[in-house]
């Protein structure tokens, strides 16, 4: 190399270097920008996800109850208290069983169906077809997914180891629903109502629900 050709790069080394430090800096400010559009991307997905997953009831009936969320503060061993429910809520199913069967031989055999708790939900579909078939327009399913996710997860059977509510949007009592609170369709149908005559609308009710983590 010349001595020409070594002052011509020492001029241009120093707008090359400066220009390539901008570039750098310049692809560090924008990529945290394009971080919300992602999430928000993988939250549509996973929305989709959920709603087009096909149910597949659960084996036993304890892996269907719910419990109420309690203060981690008030409980120094949750997994002890965890038990304790459990223990304590198949205790009151296996009287709840025990009187209604008594009850049914004391009338002379009766429904034994009839007189204890609806039939669970055994068929298939998912939450976007039954949404499908109880009218609920596609444009409120976003605000119907977020409080069925957080009330049952999506579980028809789902039901409240205390109070006894039962179904995707936790009828209480279960008897409420016209036809079967577990039956998904019936339940979003009731849900529905619920939504409209105490809020206005599915959008209104997800509103109340963000703000107080009930409705």
């Amino acid at each position: 190399m010349n001595a020409k050709s070594v002052s011509r790069w020492s001029r241009l080394r120093a707008p090359v270097a400066t220009l390539a430090v901008a570039g750098f800096l310049g692809a560090a400010i924008i990529a945290p920008f394009s971080l919300p559009g992602a999430e928000a991307d993988v939250d549509a997905l996973a929305f989709q996800d959920r709603i087009h997953q096909e149910f597949t009831p659960n084996e036993s009936d304890t892996a269907d109850l719910v419990y109420v969320d309690i203060p981690v503060v008030q409980l120094p061993d949750p997994e002890e208290v965890r038990k304790k429910q459990e223990a304590e809520a198949a205790a009151k199913a296996a009287e709840a069983e025990k009187a209604a069967a008594a009850s049914a031989a004391q009338s002379g055999g009766g429904d034994t169906a009839a007189a204890g708790a609806p039939p669970k939900y055994s068929g298939g579909g998912s939450p976007a077809e039954w949404m499908a078939a109880a009218g609920i327009a596609e444009a409120d399913w976003g605000y119907v997914d977020y409080i069925a996710t957080r009330e049952s997860t999506w579980n028809p059977n789902a039901t409240n180891a205390s109070s006894g509510a039962c179904g995707l949007i936790q009828a209480l009592p279960c008897s409420k629903v016209p036809g079967n609170g577990y039956d998904p369709v019936d339940n979003l149908r009731w849900a529905t109502g619920y939504a409209t005559d105490r809020y206005g609308s599915w959008a209104a009710a997800y509103a109340f629900w963000t703000a107080n983590h009930w409705w």
